[in-house]
């Protein structure tokens, strides 16, 4: 078993191989699909890295996948489907479909602005951890009906004997489509995050680091990029491992955590 709360710089696949069986509770990461990403010459290799994840994971532990497609000539490649029905061949859950929604600059061509990327929840079994990030419910205090419509309270009666005067709460679960501004949530100490091509919003891995895991549970981002996983697992008290192909990655990654704590 590797040092938790370190970063290793080498081919992720080797890598979890000195893992135990069973020992990950969330991983958080965001692989170089198809050529949207330059990822230093090195060649993704998504089945076997897959089945790693899946013998590292926990019964009970989360995978979130951040992934999208390219369009090559007008053509969505479809990839990030394919990577799910594999997930799912062996052994995963597809938990959740959840959508990251970003603000992105404004492309010209004949389809409508990409606004948004995959994040497949996977679990091995049913997750053991729920979290959920919650919001002011519009209609608290207000009665459910059976057609779906709401109540007020008044002139209700029949509905409370068939019902049991059901109340909506004052909080509810949000949905599964969460926004986020793209590089959203670094710090000016932080700029270095940006040699990375590919940076995904600090508050999309705490939201999903709070959601699957509890502190001192264990993060695994094997494709680390400029460790914005680890950065924030450190900051919310969990335990953590990441890996990376590249040197020049690693050494970011590595000053990041080296920063003050701030808040998310």
């Amino acid at each position: 078993m590797l040092e938790l709360n370190q970063i290793y710089c080498g081919d992720c696949l080797e890598l979890m191989k000195e893992l135990d069986d069973g020992c990950v509770d969330l991983t958080v990461t965001s692989p170089p699909y198809d050529n949207l990403r330059t990822y230093k010459g090195y060649n993704f290799d998504f089945e076997p890295i897959v089945r790693e994840l899946f013998r590292v994971t926990k019964q009970g532990g989360v995978v979130v996948w951040v992934v999208g497609d390219a369009t090559i000539k007008g053509n969505e490649t479809g990839t990030s489907f394919k990577q799910a029905l594999y997930f799912k061949e062996i052994g995963f859950n597809l938990h959740d479909t959840m959508i990251y929604a970003s603000e992105k600059t404004p492309l010209t061509h004949k389809r409508y602005e990409q606004g948004f990327e995959y994040m497949f929840v996977f679990s091995k079994g049913s997750p053991i951890t729920f979290n959920p990030k919650t919001k002011k419910n519009k209609y608290q205090g207000q009665n459910c009906l059976r057609n779906g419509n709401w109540a007020s309270g008044k002139d209700n009666s029949a509905m409370r004997q068939r019902k049991g005067n059901l109340l909506i709460k004052e909080n509810g679960i949000i949905n599964n489509i969460w926004h986020y501004k793209t590089g959203g949530g670094h710090t000016t100490k932080d700029k270095n995050a940006f040699d990375h091509p590919a940076v995904f919003p600090e508050q999309l891995a705490a939201d999903h680091i709070t959601t699957w895991t509890n502190p001192n549970d264990i993060v695994l981002d094997p494709m680390n990029g400029s460790g914005t996983s680890t950065k924030v697992a450190k900051k919310l008290n969990r335990r953590f491992i990441g890996f990376d192909i590249s040197e020049e990655y690693c050494k970011i990654a590595e000053e990041r955590l080296k920063q003050e704590i701030l808040p998310l």
